[in-house]
């Protein structure tokens, strides 16, 4: 008989150890759906509020988000104490909206943190301190760059609870544990693929959300196929611009993990941020837009983020920051778009 995938797994030196998911949204939920898929025999979860976890137990699926996907509840350890989750866990996989990230991180303190490594799956970046999560972990933490990984793709968690064929990229400065990670997250429907690309990938990542805020914009303000064409390859051209400055070892802007990423955020029924955007290009305000929404649309909090950035980096957004100044400053969405329009070719 074969040996199970989880003994397999991993060539001699580092493993991943026991996992952990922090985090308990769709996004986090499809990436334990994938762990237990893959093989793992074993996964940690924690969850904030214990009723959570004690309703998860009674109903074999997570209360809240992707309801249809049941789990064998025997193979999760459920947490709701942060600081047992973080003690048990051999491999972070964090999975918790940038906003709260601050809120969930600052009861930990650095000895908890020693040792540990940090898979961040969280498409954002953290509000008012204008760092990516792997800049501020290392920094907040001590943490070795080398002990932090980033996980994107273009992967909406309802295609993977609906086990639909999905690519994510494990990116690491260590070529040997983003491999190990390639094989963790490989299930019957995720191919996998490794990459160098920490930083400009969690760039890419916030910027492919404001760019799908303007898509959904432009799609509640009608502006038709033609249009929105031209804006998404001009976001592109804006995300190759911008990630050029700041990562030594990107990826082609090619890559399903840039390009791929951004045309599904931007056109898919399932983006929150192109929803939000679709909202406010109805007439929607900002205030009105969120609270219809039920999830983190990441792309808010993102805008301001590149906008601040951006004063030292000087690249060409001019889609980005028409996005920053509707959501920020109250700019009238069709009198900006029309600004915009002026701006791309």
């Amino acid at each position: 008989m074969a040996e199970p995938q989880s003994q397999r797994l991993f060539f001699d030196g580092w493993t991943p150890g026991k996992i952990v998911v922090i985090g308990g949204g769709s996004w986090a939920t499809a990436l334990a759906k994938i762990l237990l898929d893959s093989g793992i025999e074993r996964i940690g979860w924690y969850f904030r509020f214990h009723d959570t976890v004690k309703k998860f137990k009674q109903s074999r699926h997570n209360p809240s988000y992707l309801t249809t996907v049941t789990f064998d509840t025997d193979r999760i350890d459920f947490y709701s104490d942060i600081h047992l989750a973080v003690k048990e866990a051999d491999t972070i996989l964090l999975v918790t909206p940038s906003p709260y990230i601050l809120g969930t991180f600052e009861k930990i303190k650095k000895e908890e943190m020693r040792g540990k490594f940090v898979l961040n799956a969280t498409k954002g970046i953290i509000p008012d301190k204008y760092r990516t999560i792997s800049s501020y972990l290392s920094e907040e933490f001590d943490l070795p760059l080398d002990m932090i990984g980033v996980i994107s793709g273009p992967t909406h968690a309802e295609e993977v609870a609906l086990e639909k064929t999905s690519y994510l990229t494990m990116a690491c400065s260590d070529v040997k544990k983003a491999e190990t990670l390639d094989k963790m997250l490989t299930a019957p429907y995720v191919r996998t693929y490794v990459s160098l690309d920490v930083n400009g990938i969690e760039y890419g990542t916030v910027l492919k959300n404001i760019y799908a805020i303007a898509a959904g914009i432009c799609q509640g303000l009608k502006l038709g196929d033609n249009f929105q064409a031209v804006l998404i390859a001009n976001a592109a051209a804006e995300m190759d611009r911008f990630t050029k400055a700041l990562s030594t070892t990107r990826c082609p802007i090619t890559d399903s993990v840039y390009l791929g990423d951004l045309l599904v955020t931007c056109y898919s029924k399932y983006s929150r941020n192109r929803t939000l955007g679709t909202l406010l290009g109805r007439g929607y305000s900002v205030m009105q837009a969120q609270l219809e929404m039920e999830m983190v649309a990441e792309g808010y909090y993102g805008a301001k983020c590149i906008h601040i950035l951006n004063k030292q980096v000087k690249a060409f957004l001019p889609i980005a920051e028409t996005v920053y100044q509707i959501l920020y400053h109250k700019e009238n969405a069709q009198k900006a778009i029309d600004r915009l329009a002026g701006l791309i070719h």
